[in-house]
């Protein structure tokens, strides 16, 4: 069976959770495309067409992992501006953050993510984690 390609799209301000992501990535042979902004206004614009470009992460089979915790516009934020969006709303995004707020949670799910999980201490946790989302996404059919 082909393996069907994810346009992933991290949303982390936290260079070394972007570290470990990339990690994981390499060690386990995940070859799905991964891009990468630092809050949630660089992800809108990574997602949007400008001046008639297209989009930087492609509009097709798109994930996104979304931190909450973030400077300029943070996770909860990015994802109420998305979920208004007619283009951008029924993309899927799994919260991948260190807030155990029950506050947050409830949030994030009534804005229908498609997951939320706090982020594991170890890079060994943090790797596991990669693979088990890497075979999620696998197979699910996305548009």
């Amino acid at each position: 069976m082909e393996e069907k390609i994810i346009n992933i799209l991290l949303v982390e301000d936290d260079e070394v959770d972007v570290m470990n992501v990339k990690r994981a990535f390499k060690k386990y042979k995940i070859t799905n495309p991964l891009y990468i902004a630092g809050n949630g206004l660089e992800a809108l614009a990574m997602l949007k067409l400008e001046d008639g470009q297209s989009p930087v992460v492609p509009e097709h089979r798109r994930l996104i992992l979304l931190d909450l915790n973030m400077p300029k516009m943070n996770g909860l934020e990015f994802l109420h501006k998305i979920r208004q969006d007619e283009k951008l709303k029924s993309t899927p995004v799994i919260v991948l953050t260190t807030s155990d707020e029950d506050k947050d949670r409830i949030e994030a799910y009534n804005l229908n993510v498609a997951g939320y999980i706090l982020k594991p201490v170890t890079f060994a946790k943090f790797a596991d984690v990669m693979v088990a989302l890497n075979k999620y996404w696998s197979l699910c059919e996305m548009p």
